[in-house]
């Protein structure tokens, strides 16, 4: 019997900074059939391009925003996704607002970062639901601040945080798909 896809979900304000670079660095370390991953603004701008400077960071970090297309987030696209990760606590608060349901899957991307380092699961669902019960142990400062028409020093330190904490979530993740 095939394995039902682990969907991934990443928030920000407009999708077209923080979110995409979420999205698209977490496809590229992701197990390849393991994992869907999406993006979505709580103001998304439908069908935006990424923002340039945030597609130079992206392309710095050897990934391309190739055809990305912003989009609006919606109760299918919570409703839809096995984890949430937004980049900031308020993104968290916004999603939680449509689904308070999605609580248990909603984290910030430096959260759940941290949470994987800390707490186990047999796989990528039930290291999600042990984080949740552990949210606790998560450091304080968890939000990645918004790029958006900065500097090129505030896009890079925002590109390289995200990098980090994408590479952490994946290595995780990845471990946990492989063993079955």
């Amino acid at each position: 019997m095939a394995r039902q896809r682990f969907a991934i979900l990443a928030v920000c304000t407009a999708n077209i900074c923080r979110s995409p670079m979420i999205e698209i660095l977490l496809r590229a370390e992701l197990a390849v059939g393991e994992f869907e991953v999406a993006s979505a603004g709580v103001q998304g701008w439908d069908r935006a391009p990424m923002d340039g400077m945030a597609a130079m960071e992206l392309m710095r970090l050897g990934h391309t925003p190739g055809s990305f297309r912003s989009h609006a987030i919606d109760n299918y696209l919570i409703e839809s996704s096995d984890l949430i990760l937004t980049a900031t606590k308020w993104h968290r608060s916004e999603v939680l607002s449509m689904s308070p349901r999605a609580l248990r899957r909603t984290f910030t991307l430096m959260e759940f970062a941290a949470l994987v380092e800390k707490v186990d699961g047999a796989d990528p669902r039930a290291l999600v639901a042990e984080a949740s019960r552990q949210r606790s142990l998560a450091p304080a400062k968890v939000d990645i601040g918004d790029p958006f028409r900065r500097s090129p020093e505030v896009h890079r330190e925002t590109a390289d945080q995200i990098d980090v904490a994408v590479r952490t979530v994946s290595s995780r993740l990845n471990s946990l798909v492989a063993i079955a």
